[in-house]
Parts: C-alpha cells; structure tokens; sequence
C-alpha cells in the first residue's frame, strides 16, 4: 500500500508539473487581482479671512460642505493686513477674503491672487459704540471732540482695516489730533469690541456687523458714508493655491441667493455677482 501511495503521489506531481509547463508555453498568466478600491479624494480649502466674517463664514460653510461634500473648508481668521503679510510670506491659502481693497491691492501687485477670480462680494458700516450702561450721550462721531471720554479704542491704523476706515474718519472730522492721547489700539476689529464690552475702553469704532453680535453694547452712531473710502470686502484666489478651481467654486458660491441671505442676516450688505 505505501507504494501505491507514492506512486500516486508521483503521478500527481508529474501532471501538475506538465499544466504548469504547457500554460507557461502558451503565454497564459494568472488574471491579475482586482484593483484596490478607493475612495474619492477630499479637496482642503483655506481660507484666509477678515476677523469680521467669521460668525457669517461658519454658518455658511454647512450649506456649502453639504452641496460639495467633497470639499474641507478650514479658515484663518485674522486683521486683513496681517493675513496679507502671511500670504506674502508664503503662508499656505487658497482663498484671501480681505475687508478692504488696499490689502487685496498690495497681493494683486506683487501677483499673489489670480487676478480673473477676484470679485467684491460684500459691504459694511462703521459705527461708534459704548458699553449699554454708559452715560455717554454722543449722537455724532464729530462729538468726541467735546465729550467726557477717556479711552477710545479702535483698529491698528496700518494693518486692521476698520482701524484705517476709523483713522479716516477723524481726519475727515478734524478728530485725530485731539484724540490721539486717548486713542487704544487692537490687532483686530473684534479686540475693540470686546474692550467696550469689557469696559476698558469708553467708546469704540468697530463694524456694524460685530455691534449686532453683541448685548453688551450700544450704538452711537454710524460714521457718514463721506468720512472713510467705501467699506468693500474683495474676495480672490490666490496664486499659490494647489486647488484654484476648487476654490474658485467656493467664491461663486458665496454670492448665491442662499450664501447671501445668510450674510445679510448677519448685517452686510452684498454686492450683485
């Protein structure tokens, strides 16, 4: 019995080997395994964008993640002069969403947006506030100039662009000298809105947009429109962006009827793609 067995086993072998020698010479080969699956690739945006957007931009970014869920929306939030100052340095951005023209300027100059995805996208207002318990009765910015107050805060005049609008404003008022002993400043529009809110300045020129946000303040009054340059936030791809059309869709999406409800409900006013 155990010769039997080998010589079975023998045969065994010999046919195996002989299949394996014919398929060689006829050029067949084992099908190849089935290519592994894989799964569509997510598109990472940044945006750089003023501080004054941010409440607008987060309840924004559902709307637009849930029409493309394949894009990943993560922002910068900061003063448009600072941001203008990483994307010159080479901060990684797709998006530069500025509070004012001049630091869009400065990047378009130097090449650092795609000139063609440029759009204006919204407006705003500049407005004088205090705390909601202060007795402070000014009802014209042109006021301070006589009124009791001792700190007013706003944006840093080079880089915060509503700090430039208020620079701008006391010029045009003949307010800069008398108040500059009393003037305090923030890297960003919503560090004047908090030192109002905390009491530590007197009175603040800041967005109307971050007023709305906030209960612990009051409104003075609303720089005239011929004091400061128009307040128009540009939007632009910038240059170095990995994914210009993907953010190029971002951009046409914030001027959808949908996006643009949404920023009016937070107090700009839009600009007709």
């Amino acid at each position: 019995m155990p010769l039997i067995k080998g010589r079975r086993f023998l045969i065994r072998v010999c046919i195996g080997l002989a299949i394996s020698l014919f398929v060689a010479s006829c050029g067949l080969s084992a099908p190849p395994p089935n290519p592994p699956q894989t799964s569509a690739q997510t598109v990472e945006l940044t945006v750089s964008a003023a501080a004054s957007l941010q409440d607008a931009l987060e309840a924004i970014t559902p709307e637009f993640r849930q029409a493309y869920p394949m894009f990943d929306i993560s922002y910068n939030f900061g003063a448009s002069g600072a941001l203008q100052q990483q994307i010159e340095q080479g901060a990684p951005a797709d998006i530069f969403f500025s509070a004012a023209a001049k630091q869009m300027d400065v990047l378009a100059e130097k090449g650092l947006i795609i000139k063609d995805s440029r759009r204006d996208v919204l407006t705003n207002s500049l407005v004088l506030i205090a705390p909601s318990q202060s007795p402070i009765a000014v009802t014209d910015i042109a006021q301070l100039k006589e009124a009791e107050v001792g700190v007013v805060a706003v944006g840093e005049f080079r880089s915060v662009p509503a700090g430039q609008y208020a620079e701008q404003v006391f010029t045009k008022l003949n307010l800069l000298e008398p108040l500059q002993s009393k003037l305090v400043f923030s890297n960003n529009v919503r560090g004047v809105l908090a030192a109002v809110e905390s009491g530590n300045a007197d009175v603040g020129l800041v967005y109307a947009t971050d007023a709305a946000l906030s209960n612990r303040i009051k409104v003075l009054a609303t720089a005239p429109e011929p004091t400061h340059q128009p307040i128009v936030y540009p939007i632009a791809v910038v240059s170095d962006s990995p994914n210009p059309d993907a953010a190029k869709t971002f951009i046409a999406f914030l001027q959808t009827p949908e996006a643009q409800t949404k920023f009016k409900d937070f107090g700009f006013g839009v600009v007709d793609p």
